[in-house]
């Protein structure tokens, strides 16, 4: 066995039809290279990559009009919820202004209901007193009357009564 392996690492390189190994591979290149060329590959290979380069670019833009078309809707909303922001701050300021407004007419309300009563009240005392006044008048005038009924019935005579009548009828 080692007999063998000397002889093929002695032998000379192999050669058919008087071409060495490296020109056997170099003659195979150039028919691959002649092949390739002749069946038109790196056309094939451009157009192929061309529309390649073609669909990257196509991806590329509908890339760029999405983002575009994005950006327009995030404007969009952004200015959306500006708008929505302005709009609750001018009802919120719409619900102060007239809570405020009810407020100031509740208070108006209630100082017209306390003047309203307060002025029920003092006619309330003012009638009291005024019946009051005239009860203790009517009071004074049964006492006046009734005290001079039983004076004139305990003075008064017959003869006081013709005298009474008759400077009555001379007066008139």
């Amino acid at each position: 066995m080692a007999d063998i392996i000397l002889n093929l690492a002695a032998a000379a390189h192999p050669s058919a039809f008087g071409l060495q190994d490296y020109q056997w591979v170099s003659l195979a290149m150039a028919v691959l290279i002649a092949v390739v060329i002749w069946k038109k590959v790196p056309g094939a290979i451009a157009g192929g990559l061309d529309t390649k380069i073609a669909e990257i670019k196509q991806q590329l833009d509908e890339a760029k009009d999405l983002r575009a078309e994005a950006e327009k809707l995030r404007d969009e909303y952004a200015a959306k919820i500006a708008s929505a922001e302005k709009d609750a701050e001018a009802m919120m300021e719409g619900a102060q202004r007239e809570a405020d407004s009810i407020l100031d007419k509740a208070e108006a309300d209630s100082e017209a209901m306390v003047a309203r009563r307060q002025r029920m009240a003092e006619d309330k005392i003012a009638a009291a007193e005024r019946e009051a006044v005239e009860d203790v008048r009517a009071s004074a005038a049964n006492a006046a009357a009734a005290a001079s009924r039983k004076i004139i019935r305990e003075k008064h005579d017959a003869a006081a009564d013709k005298a009474l009548a008759d400077e009555v009828i001379s007066s008139l």
